[in-house]
């Protein structure tokens, strides 16, 4: 087998990079595309001409002809949400049979979502900020070996089974715990059953289909979500997701051996943002915040809500470097900065009087951290048309060389704009080696 035959994709910030985009260029030369955590609380949108496709569990690769899709078993799984979202590609005229789940992967059921929405008001203020999708109950009963998982979508009489033994628990937290409404099983069946009729036959062992593809020779493109700075063991915890996203768990996540994971390409917007509650040392609340919420149109692909923007912050990207082993950078939405007289990096942070370069764990310290900035000058030129980083003006070459040598890794790719065609690869980079021959 040919460990240079995969490539894992993550962010490197705190999620909404621009990693759709980048799956949907780099997937046009992979025969299998496998999502390995996370679930529809992920949003990628990709541009393809006039066309907009907001995708939730499915991976981008669908938009590819005849390539492979897989959702591993590090993932949870919304069966309704995920047959509206297959119902919706294929009115659109995406063929969507190569889509496989694993037979691992545990699903996010009606009640999760209940239970979600009923915790974050009953935590007020302090509030994590969750999309309410159910993400975070499904893998606490994960953790705590009661939840479902997609093999039991295949026998509509062991789904109903496995829900009966679990659903009056879940009602008793419910009713108990938040005051909130239970659920029936009758109804529960009725809603689920046509979802079982549709997705029980796509039902399989991923991680042996996945297995055999690399044993072929075939090339494969692992697909992150959200980004490493809500990892929940390398994030700002508690304001993070469920789930590991990390490189390392594109293997534990599909099924696969760590040696699988050789190549890492962390994906950076030029500018930092994120969604939901949690520290951002970063984050400009004035004007030049909200000139990158509109020009960059920074709102969240599932939920809506406004990002939270700010300057490019290159001591979460160094740490997201550290944690992931990332090999290379893409650099995304270089061209929402076009227009601004100076450009800004946060290349370090001043805490309680000391200048630091590593990222705090601790977020009661991250609180008292400012930014120590240093400042590029901007460029006016549009830049969505440029081909290669020649046809960039100076200024911006400068930023991108100067986040290259921030970080410590290698840019290989820089986007200019949402297009699949708006993308400079560079020359002699590993991704321009990958978008090389196809098997």
């Amino acid at each position: 087998m040919d460990i240079n035959k995969s490539l894992v994709i993550v962010g490197a910030q705190w999620g909404d990079e621009g990693k759709g985009k980048v799956i949907d260029y780099l997937a046009e030369q992979a025969d299998l595309v496998s999502r390995f955590q996370g679930g529809d609380n992920a949003g990628h949108t990709v541009v393809y001409g006039a066309n907009i496709f907001k995708l939730h569990h499915v991976p981008s690769g669908i938009l590819n002809q005849g390539t492979l899709c897989l959702l591993g078993n590090g993932m949870v799984v919304n069966p309704l949400v995920l047959v509206r979202e297959l119902t919706e590609l294929e009115k659109r005229g995406i063929d969507t049979s190569n889509l496989r789940i694993s037979s691992r992967a545990h699903l996010i059921m009606a009640y999760h979502q209940a239970l979600d929405e009923a915790n974050e008001k009953m935590l007020g203020e302090n509030k994590i900020g969750t999309t309410g999708r159910g993400i975070g109950p499904t893998y606490a009963d994960k953790a705590l070996r009661r939840g479902i998982r997609a093999i039991e979508m295949t026998d509509p009489r062991r789904f109903r089974n496995k829900l009966a033994e679990v659903l009056p628990l879940q009602n008793r937290i419910l009713q108990n715990v938040y005051g909130a409404k239970s659920f029936e099983l009758d109804q529960l069946m009725e809603l689920y059953t046509p979802v079982l009729e549709r997705l029980g036959p796509i039902i399989t062992d991923t991680a042996l289909l996945l297995q055999r593809n690399l044993a072929d020779g075939k090339r494969v493109l692992f697909e992150g979500a959200q980004g490493a700075l809500l990892d929940i063991d390398h994030g700002t915890y508690p304001f993070v997701t469920s789930s590991s996203t990390v490189s390392a768990a594109a293997a534990s996540g599909t099924g696969l051996g760590p040696g699988y994971v050789s190549r890492v390409l962390g994906i950076l917007k030029a500018y930092t943002t994120r969604v939901g509650s949690g520290p951002f040392p970063s984050e400009d609340t004035g004007e030049a915040g909200q000139q990158l919420r509109e020009r960059g149109n920074e709102f969240g692909t599932t939920t809506g809500r406004p990002r939270r923007c700010g300057w490019f912050d290159a001591v979460i990207a160094g740490y997201a470097a550290r944690i992931n082993g990332l090999t290379g950078l893409a650099v995304t939405k270089l061209d929402v900065l076009s227009g601004l007289d100076t450009v800004n990096m946060a290349v370090a942070y001043r805490c309680r009087g000391e200048e630091i370069r590593e990222f705090p764990v601790s977020n009661e310290e991250l609180q008292f951290c400012e930014p120590i900035y240093e400042t590029f000058s901007g460029w006016d030129e549009d830049i969505s048309r440029a081909k290669t980083m020649q046809d960039l003006p100076d200024a911006a070459r400068t930023f991108v060389r100067a986040i290259e040598e921030t970080v410590g890794v290698k840019v290989e790719l820089v986007s200019v704009g949402p297009d699949r065609a708006q993308t400079i690869v560079i020359p002699g980079s590993r991704v321009a080696g990958w978008i090389g021959s196809k098997s």
